[in-house]
């Protein structure tokens, strides 16, 4: 029987499909870091930008924790195929800031910051939803259940961040550029998940050998998830409400060596 859990167990037990895992996962909480810790530097609103900073401080914890996870195999982290990157796959989509606004020492208008925001609760919600399942499916693991639970924390916290600072930006007068904004990225995003999804699955099965019918059967469940999404579960990433999580950034930020690794 195919399912998310006999998928990612095949995944796992693999070196080289852990390998690629891992290292689209590192590669992509990398370029997180990196794009937090630039907006951080930019953003003029000064309680805010502590937040993004700690945002970006959580995105390079996860880096080195999918890279310590690899190492605890004797693995190092493998190239990425562009394709299967999906941060820069939204970069070039034209979703959230680009990267050559971010190299620029130019403070942020607030659209900007809306825009920055709106990318982060649509991802964001990816992820959350993304580390439950993983989760549940490795969360007694004793490899790696430690640091599916970590990382999983972290996104909630990511995810109730951003639906309480959109929030109060809505407050302040921006809730039609606000609504507006989010529409388009979920929209785009699903698009790029999509296609990224596909991407890692024919990575994956030419790792694993996977039958031509077992390829077929996944690129059918990939495209059948996306028409869900299109037909209207996007509008899952859109709706804003106040979480039970307040203020879930405003502490401390992480530890640079995560206790496990």
């Amino acid at each position: 029987m195919l399912s998310a859990r006999t998928l990612f167990q095949e995944i796992h037990d693999n070196d080289e499909s852990f390998r690629l895992f891992c290292s689209i996962a590192a590669k992509g909480e990398d370029q997180g870091g990196w794009e937090n810790g630039r907006i951080a530097s930019l953003v003029t609103d000064a309680e805010l930008a502590p937040k993004v900073a700690r945002h970006g401080a959580d995105e390079d914890k996860h880096g080195r924790i999918f890279t310590a996870l690899l190492r605890k195999r004797g693995l190092e982290p493998g190239e990425v195929p562009d394709a299967t990157d999906y941060t820069m796959a939204l970069e070039r989509s034209g979703i959230g800031l680009a990267h050559d606004k971010l190299r620029r020492d130019e403070p942020l208008s607030e659209q900007d910051v809306i825009v920055y925001l709106a990318h982060s609760r649509v991802t964001e919600q990816r992820a959350a939803e993304q580390m439950r399942l993983l989760k549940k499916i490795f969360g007694d693991h004793p490899e790696i259940g430690r640091a599916v639970k970590m990382i999983s924390s972290d996104e909630d916290n990511h995810l109730a961040y951003c639906h309480e600072e959109l929030l109060r930006l809505a407050g302040a007068g921006h809730r039609r550029a606000i609504r507006r904004t989010l529409r388009s990225t979920a929209l785009a995003e699903i698009r790029v998940y999509r296609d990224v999804s596909l991407a890692v699955m024919a990575e994956m099965g030419r790792i694993l050998g996977w039958s031509r019918a077992r390829a077929a059967l996944l690129r059918l469940g990939i495209q059948t998830m996306y028409l869900l999404e299109r037909s209207g579960w996007w509008r899952r990433m859109v709706t804003l409400r106040m979480p039970q999580r307040r203020n879930a950034l405003g502490g401390p930020a992480p530890s640079p060596n995560p206790e496990f690794a």
